[in-house]
């Protein structure tokens, strides 16, 4: 008798303020059992440390006692290591989020420079047809942002701005941060109670 293996996301958190988006998406698809390949752009850990106050000179450290309680998995990857299992298209994962997404990050995968493990990730969703979310998080927008979502989306990407809604009522950050974070799982049919659905 086979047994499946639990399913597989790759999530990219880079340096566009928001690091919390990427980090409470991770802990959502861990406590669903998921597996996280898990990339972070140097901007990113950069990010983390002015917003959540991480010790980025001990990365694996703090990425074991922050995520060690889940019941999935969490496999980390450094930005440079472009030999990763993520950077091939024969790996099998169930689809990328790049969740905050810089525009730097935004524009390098809409050009196809597969430049480190982030884009080349990314690529690999593009090439295999298989599910890419970009999660944007800046303002204001000028025409070449705006012209690399609209270049992304009719190659199928889905872009998720991060635009928190107010008609469920949130009263706390971590409100707004879920709501964000339910988005992402909509949009791959993934069971949530995250935020209080618009029912009429």
């Amino acid at each position: 008798m086979t047994h499946s293996k639990p399913k597989s996301f790759v999530v990219g958190i880079t340096g566009a303020s928001g690091a919390v988006y990427g980090v409470r998406l991770t802990e959502t698809l861990l406590s669903l059992g998921f597996t996280v390949h898990l990339v972070v752009s140097n901007a990113g850990w950069r990010v983390l440390k002015e917003e959540l106050s991480v010790n980025i000179s001990d990365r694996d450290g703090y990425l074991s006692e922050k995520f060690r309680d889940y019941p999935g998995s969490l496999l980390y990857h450094p930005i440079g290591d472009i030999g990763a299992s993520i950077a091939s298209g024969s790996f099998r994962v169930e689809g990328m989020i790049v969740m905050p997404c810089s525009m730097g990050t935004l524009s390098a995968i809409a050009a196809g420079t597969s430049d480190n493990l982030m884009t080349r990730a990314a690529d690999v969703m593009l090439k295999e047809g298989r599910p890419l979310v970009i999660v944007p998080r800046e303002t204001p927008l000028h025409a070449i942002h705006l012209e690399n979502m609209l270049k992304l989306s009719r190659l199928g990407v889905r872009i998720i701005p991060a635009m928190p809604a107010f008609y469920y009522g949130p009263e706390t950050l971590d409100d707004i941060v879920n709501f964000m974070v339910g988005k992402v799982l909509d949009s791959f049919n993934i069971e949530h109670a995250l935020f209080r659905r618009w029912e009429g």
